[in-house]
């Protein structure tokens, strides 16, 4: 089995992350933004407690080591199956395990698990304690602002304590309350208002805990300002359509000079990457389908966007199509 080398167990510093979502924060995807951000601290998609312990983990767990600070995230409702797969993300070397407590599909709530949880914190206390009496790094929690009609500063509040009781530290909160009947998830992601206020009165109330906020947030302007009221901010979409908001990241939030040379740079050396996986055996659509916004804001990014998109229907190897969609970009913009 493949062990990815690694440095962590260090303290996680947790100004700025990008969310879990699925479909998108993936080994290569975090790869290609670890290109852009040394400090971001990345997650990866929810994946079930069941599936890790019973699944294909090189499969299901497998990542470069260059993508430290890195968070696993889990799904699951059960505290002895949560606290199996919390010590063997310990083992492949992560560096957070996350509960997910905000995921509002049928899916999840089928499986008893996700934002349906925000109304059992005994539950969750329970597994987040079965959790840390298994492992050294830290477990922290993914939540919503309320579920239903729990929707109020007082049950967030009450959500939060019994949590904390057991243990946990740090709450990432997604600041929409989740309506577990009549929406989709996406509908869940964009129509429920966001509530930025009651994070704060949150943050206020708990001032021994970190909390991170998330909804809503498209840049480091944004992210910034929040910074002066919480331990931490969380970037979902705004970093899928756009990931090059990443490239200020290392300097003005965590003020370290590491940023990228140019888009190009990234470009490049991601495509080194994919040469490798793809004769791995990794599908070029994997490796390729969610650079698409890289030169977004430039002139050029249209070029780019549908030149990666055109040459998939052809043979091209992945890295050749990367070279491809680059040099329909102008030159001049390709910083």
């Amino acid at each position: 089995m493949h062990m990815p080398e690694t440095d962590n167990f260090k303290p996680l510093d947790r100004r700025l992350s990008v969310a879990p979502m699925m479909e998108w924060t993936d080994r290569h995807f975090r790869y290609f933004l670890r290109l852009i951000s040394r400090q971001t601290l990345l997650y990866t998609e929810m994946v079930h407690a069941r599936a890790v312990v019973n699944g294909d983990r090189e499969r299901l767990l497998g990542f470069s080591g260059c993508e430290h600070p890195l968070a696993l995230q889990l799904g699951g409702s059960e505290a002895s199956v949560l606290a199996d797969a919390a010590a063997i993300a310990q083992e492949w070397g992560y560096d957070e395990v996350n509960l997910n407590v905000g995921c509002p599909s049928d899916r999840v709530q089928s499986g008893r698990f996700g934002a349906c949880l925000m109304r059992e914190p005994d539950t969750v206390a329970a597994c987040v304690a079965a959790m840390q009496d298994r492992v050294d790094i830290p477990v922290t929690i993914k939540c919503r602002i309320g579920v239903d009609e729990q929707d109020s500063d007082q049950a967030l509040a009450a959500f939060v304590d019994t949590v904390s009781r057991a243990g946990c530290r740090h709450f990432i909160v997604h600041a929409r309350k989740a309506w577990l009947k009549g929406l989709s998830p996406k509908e869940n992601r964009e129509k429920p208002p966001l509530n930025y206020e009651r994070v704060e009165r949150l943050a206020a109330e708990f001032p021994g805990l970190e909390i991170a906020i998330n909804g809503g947030i498209g840049g480091l302007d944004q992210a910034e300002a929040f910074l002066k009221q919480f331990h931490g901010v969380m970037i979902g979409r705004a970093a899928c359509s756009n990931p090059w908001l990443l490239a200020e990241a290392d300097g003005r939030i965590f003020k370290r000079n590491t940023a990228p040379e140019s888009r190009t740079a990234v470009a490049l050396a991601y495509a080194d990457y994919c040469a490798d996986m793809h004769q791995a055996g990794v599908p070029r659509s994997m490796l390729l389908r969610n650079i698409h916004g890289l030169f977004q804001g430039v002139p050029g990014a249209r070029q780019w966007r549908r030149t990666l998109s055109e040459s998939m229907s052809g043979k091209l190897a992945p890295d050749a199509i990367i070279h491809r969609a680059l040099d329909a970009v102008p030159a001049t913009d390709a910083a």
